[in-house]
């Protein structure tokens, strides 16, 4: 793996590379995930708000295990007054990393750390001084993948990992999550507003509440939280006709929607810096 570290994480046997960069990675062809399933992973999302942020949260590392064939997944945030040495809290853990919920890791070395502050998602690998010098035993990390992540007053990051294999991501497990965790972070924002957001639907029309078709195109995302929850609420919002909902297949206006923001390019360098 061709490494493009920060200095801080030199000699460290942290190897990460940007996958915006990574053209050996881009060059994988290892998984397809149909528009059906990530909608039903967005479903599980929504149904998960409905109990606690937590919920939310540990779906997300649940759903990243399942679908990316992944032996470990987890998510970290930063803590308030984070300092270098006590940064990163692991607040969600799935998979045979499952013990180490609840850990605390410094700003550097740190795959968190180089995901916040470069801001976009990493392909990376762990050589075995990297554990030596944290000072802790785990399984060594033969490939990942982490995404930087935020909603509101929240960043951390979500990382994906496998203990043996040493290709076992690509391009499209990044994208899938990327899109799946924020859809995460909607989810989350629309629970801690939901008591304002379920009077407004009960005194406006869907239509003045979702915008126009126009707005709809702009923010597929926030549409798709704004549906998805209110009928995981089992609320009659009048909204269906937006997407085409009560006739035929309910799924088929969503799966198409996803598919749309899935056949997006994923962005370069260039394109985040310009």
């Amino acid at each position: 793996m061709k490494k493009a570290n920060p200095l801080h994480i030199v000699n460290t046997g942290l190897q990460i590379q940007d996958v915006r960069e990574d053209k050996a990675f881009a060059a994988r062809q290892l998984h397809s995930h149909s528009p059906e399933i990530q909608v039903m992973a967005m479903r599980r999302l929504v149904r998960s708000v409905l109990n606690s942020d937590e919920s939310v949260l540990q779906t997300l590392v649940d759903i990243a295990v399942e679908l990316c064939g992944a032996d470990s997944a987890g998510l970290s945030l930063v803590l308030p007054n984070a300092t270098d040495a006590l940064c990163h809290r692991w607040v969600a853990t799935s998979g045979k990393y499952t013990p180490f919920l609840g850990a605390d890791l410094p700003r550097y070395p740190s795959a968190c750390g180089v995901s916040l502050e470069l801001g976009g998602p990493q392909h990376f690998r762990f050589e075995p001084e990297y554990f030596e010098i944290l000072g802790i035993e785990a399984q060594p990390i033969a490939d990942g993948i982490t995404l930087p992540w935020h909603v509101d007053d929240l960043q951390g990051t979500l990382f994906i990992l496998s203990h043996q294999r040493h290709e076992a991501f690509d391009l499209r497990d990044c994208q899938m999550m990327e899109l799946l965790s924020d859809f995460a972070a909607l989810a989350i924002r629309q629970r801690r507003h939901q008591d304002k957001f379920l009077k407004e639907a009960a005194r406006t029309s869907a239509k003045s509440m979702l915008g126009n078709e126009t707005s709809t195109a702009a923010n597929p995302l926030q549409t798709l939280i704004h549906v998805l929850y209110m009928t995981e609420g089992g609320l009659n919002t009048g909204s269906e006709h937006l997407f085409g909902f009560g006739a035929g297949d309910q799924m088929q206006p969503l799966s198409k929607l996803a598919n749309k923001m899935l056949a997006i390019p994923y962005p370069t360098r260039e394109f985040w810096e310009n």
